[in-house]
């Protein structure tokens, strides 16, 4: 079996308001999204299908064009079975563009899936549970909006909430606690920074603000590289402090356990590059005695199922995950939804990915990119 044809278009689906108005995190508003989706075509019929998705630059257009003029020509004619082979001729063929290259991973499992008569998870070592225990983030808003928001996820069954922070101190302190409030202690708390604290000293000083609600987890308190920094916090802390946007890659990982800044780690299928590279990180964690979750851009329907079949997938998922980035969006673009009730998300039914798109909304959402 040969790949015959790479095609990579950019898309813009809808973002969901949950208050109405364009959600807002430390990472800024998102008013539109700028994604890709990846289609690989073999010889003998089979055909795979991948998504890029980043909230990061480049986007989707820009990396849509990288994979035209850099991978395309190292995946022609090649086997799509080899993707330990693939993976490393992409790394050699363009550095960095890791959304891209995930999407390609996502479609070059999808076809062996099929090809095999298999799941992905299959794929990836064997399913070692059933569903995907999620949590959900709550972005920026009112303090009483932000805890009317836990409270109908904690009656959706949602387990775990996630709280966008780095509005200020007081804003934060105030969430933080009318959330808990209103949620209860059965509902785990978690907070995140995505990097809004400058310092140790400010991130310090809120997470002990914060420690009177019974926080699960602090998410990525500094910036990215700043790995002293959060080395440091740790040992100023009992909070475990978890590494979101500082692994991207399986090497960024080794990194963090090497200058012993985290107690979690939050793996991507988008920032490690794909399936394949973020086994790879669960398996480095795993080794080092660090458990960790998985985290989320957040991914339409195509992504959340590659993510699905990665948590059923890993022994190593020790927390709820954010595997449900499909809630984000006001439409999804498969015919059939995903399975994502009572706080958990379950596997599609079927080969490959197991998932087939509705190809009129996915051209509207080409269509939209121009807009």
């Amino acid at each position: 079996m040969k790949i015959k044809s790479v095609v990579a278009v950019p898309i813009s689906p809808p973002p969901q308001q949950f208050y109405g108005r364009p959600n807002r995190t430390a990472l800024g508003e998102v008013v539109r999204v700028d994604y890709g989706v990846v289609k690989i075509e073999t010889d003998e019929g089979y055909s795979g299908i991948g998504e890029i998705c980043t909230v990061f630059t480049p986007g989707g257009r820009s990396l849509c064009a990288q994979i035209e003029r850099y991978l395309v020509p190292v995946l022609l004619g090649e086997d799509p079975c080899q993707i330990n082979y693939l993976v490393s001729a992409m790394d050699e063929a363009l550095s960095g563009a890791e959304p891209a290259k995930a999407a390609i991973d996502m479609a070059l499992f999808d076809i062996v899936g099929k090809a095999l008569q298999t799941p992905v998870y299959n794929l990836l070592g064997g399913m070692v549970r059933e569903r995907v225990p999620l949590s959900h983030s709550i972005t920026y808003g009112s303090s009483e909006e932000m805890a009317n928001f836990a409270v109908q996820l904690a009656q959706e069954g949602f387990a775990t909430v996630k709280v966008k922070v780095g509005q200020g101190l007081e804003k934060d302190v105030d969430a933080v606690r009318e959330i808990r409030k209103a949620v209860g202690p059965s509902v785990r708390l978690r907070v995140d920074a995505n990097m809004a604290w400058a310092t140790t000293k400010e991130a310090i000083a809120t997470i002990r603000r914060l420690e009177d609600y019974d926080i699960e987890i602090v998410e990525q308190p500094v910036a990215r590289h700043a790995l002293d920094a959060m080395a440091e916090l740790r040992s100023m802390t009992d909070q475990p402090i978890m590494a979101d946007e500082s692994v991207w890659t399986p090497i960024d990982a080794m990194e963090c356990i090497r200058r012993d800044a985290v107690d979690v780690v939050s793996i991507y299928v988008a920032e490690s590059g794909g399936l394949l590279k973020a086994a790879q990180t669960f398996s480095i964690c795993e080794a080092a005695g660090i458990p960790c979750l998985i985290g989320s851009m957040p991914e339409t329907g195509i992504g959340t199922a590659a993510q699905i079949h990665l948590g059923v997938a890993m022994t190593n998922l020790k927390f709820d995950s954010d595997v449900c980035g499909v809630r984000y969006f006001s439409e999804d673009c498969l015919t059939r939804a995903l399975k994502i009730e009572n706080g958990y998300a379950y596997p599609p039914e079927g080969v490959g990915l197991g998932i087939d798109v509705d190809e009129v909304i996915l051209s509207r959402w080409q269509a939209d990119v121009e807009n």
